[in-house]
């Protein structure tokens, strides 16, 4: 195998997802500092890459695909009947951002309450500000979202399907609010989604943060680079070194590494590099530079369940089903950017709670307009859904309690890691698993929705007491794929992986900057509150540097 000559740069960016994309944006800014963006997947603009990764509703067909996606899978997780749950990750620039859908949730202001009584700097007041300022929202002039940052955001209100129009008078109707924003000061209730497209195409981290700045003499962008190794120099990480079709190659940073590599690939590059519990580093032959039990723990995620009517009216199962309708959903996307091709599968949803004794929203509402019940085991198809007329109606508990790991299986870094969530593990998710199936069912009883349903179609009337609901759920339960928490932040180094600046505890010139940092799940989609936290990463960082 060649060596290639090394690269000397200031700071190594390990990933080139969400985190990553902003980090090399920021970061190369001043023209000061060489930054080196390494991405282990290709570009977000081949031919093929470029044309499903940009339509909205692609992410549909690179939902398995490996050129682009890391096509994850768990350990048996018993609570689900053994089943092994399918994590897709995205593998391009952009990372997940690139294959996601799309959804923007900042989080509720509890959440960041929560993280700061972990992690100092990090409470709502300091957050909000950073959402502002990278937010690029134009369906509301007020003050309370932003309007000129890099993250284009659109609501997806004038083009959602009519049945959602439904769904939230129903929902109203039942006693719950209806929230024109629930990215603004009234988050509680119901509403239509605002997702991450302009014009009709998806904004990744990549189109958003990296294309804009892409030209800058003093950022390289290394795509199919598989990193292999953290590389140790006088006690501090020095380096790394990757896999280039074939060449292992090298860099040097003089000032820091960071890894954005996600919540799987972060954890498993510092235990790789003999960052972790001590016991699985001896176990795999890993010499251990800094012992900490806490890598590759406290994993979290989203658990999700729905229910699938079928309906009187037409849903978009009939403009997504048969290739006629497939091409006119097509013509209608080329010729104005518009129609079921420019959104997400979840048009409408929100924040609610599952009783009136909840403190907080603790349930994710999510009304998809089309159904997909032949679609297999882990696979949700947005291209090829039901012949007939059907809507799924679905939900996740907020904030799980259920926690898993992910750790390394060998030292070889091409090896597929060992990860289990452990879903269900704590009677609170399981009852409100039941409890949110139980409230599904009730909105679709009331209001204009029920008028429009013709049957539920499953779990159907087999399941009405906790027994047949939970059967369901371990049947057909669903990840939302908001993995993080393995490497969490803290202000304790003896409960932690990194500090409140997201350097690594022990080790010099590491940090980590991705979701694995967070130390609780926010109660909606992860991919807004990544963004927020590389912003605030890279304050810090050109802050200690400059």
């Amino acid at each position: 195998m060649n060596q290639a000559v090394s690269l000397d740069a200031d700071f190594i960016i390990v990933g080139a997802g969400s985190a990553g994309c902003v980090l090399a944006n920021r970061l190369s800014a001043s023209g000061k500092y060489h930054v080196v963006l390494l991405e282990a997947g290709p570009s977000d603009r081949g031919l093929y890459t470029g044309f499903w990764s940009h339509i909205p509703i692609g992410y549909g067909k690179l939902f398995n695909d490996r050129h682009v996606n890391w096509c994850y899978h768990t350990e048996a997780e018993r609570e689900l009947n053994n089943r092994s749950m399918y994590w897709p990750r995205g593998k391009l620039l952009g990372g997940s951002s690139g294959i996601n859908a799309m959804v923007w949730a900042r989080g509720l202001p509890f959440d960041y309450e929560r993280w700061a009584e972990t992690a100092t700097g990090w409470g709502w007041n300091e957050v909000e500000p950073v959402f502002k300022a990278l937010e690029q929202y134009v369906d509301d002039e007020s003050n309370h979202r932003g309007h000129s940052g890099p993250q284009p955001v659109f609501n997806t209100q004038r083009d959602a399907h009519g049945l959602c129009d439904r769904f939230i008078a129903s929902a109203t109707a039942a006693g719950y609010a209806h929230t024109a924003d629930y990215n603004g000061p009234n988050a509680e209730g119901v509403g239509h989604y605002q997702i991450t497209t302009k014009n009709g195409f998806r904004s990744s981290a990549a189109r958003s943060y990296l294309h804009p700045v892409r030209s800058r003499p003093n950022l390289t962008v290394i795509t199919q680079a598989e990193v292999t190794s953290l590389n140790w120099k006088d006690g501090a990480i020095g380096g790394v070194s990757w896999l280039k079709h074939g060449q292992l190659q090298h860099a040097s940073a003089s000032r820091e590494v960071i890894l954005s590599a996600g919540a799987i690939g972060s954890p498993l590059l510092l235990q790789r590099a003999g960052i972790g519990c001590p016991q699985l580093l001896q176990q795999h032959g890993i010499k251990v530079r800094h012992g900490n039990a806490h890598v590759g723990a406290n994993l979290q995620d989203h658990l999700g369940a729905d229910i699938v009517f079928r309906s009187h009216v037409a849903t978009l199962n009939q403009e997504l089903y048969s290739l006629r309708a497939k091409a006119m959903s097509g013509m209608k996307y080329v010729l104005t950017r518009r129609g079921p091709l420019s959104l997400s599968g979840n048009h409408a949803g929100g924040f609610i709670r599952s009783s009136e004794t909840a403190s907080e929203p603790d349930l994710q509402l999510y009304f998809c307009p089309m159904s997909y019940t032949r679609a297999p085991s882990n696979t949700r198809p947005m291209v090829s859904p039901d012949a007939f007329p059907a809507f799924l109606f679905g939900f996740s508990p907020c904030r799980p309690t259920s926690r898993g790991y992910v750790h390394i299986r060998s030292i070889d870094p091409r090896a597929t890691p060992v990860m289990a969530a452990n879903y269900l593990s704590t009677e609170y998710d399981k009852n409100l698993m039941v409890e949110g199936l139980k409230l599904v069912r009730r909105l679709a009883e009331v209001g204009p929705l029920a008028d429009v349903i013709q049957a539920e179609m499953t779990p159907g009337s087999d399941a009405v007491d906790t027994e047949g609901l939970m059967q369901h759920v371990r049947d057909t339960a669903w990840t939302v794929y908001h993995q993080c928490g393995t490497c969490r932040m803290g202000d304790d180094a003896s409960l932690s992986v990194v500090d409140a600046t997201l350097r690594v505890y022990g080790v010099p010139k590491l940090r980590v900057v991705d979701a694995s940092v967070f130390p609780h799940v926010p109660s909606g989609n992860t991919n807004a509150p990544c963004l927020m936290v590389a912003e605030k990463a890279a304050m810090h960082l050109l802050a200690e540097h400059d």
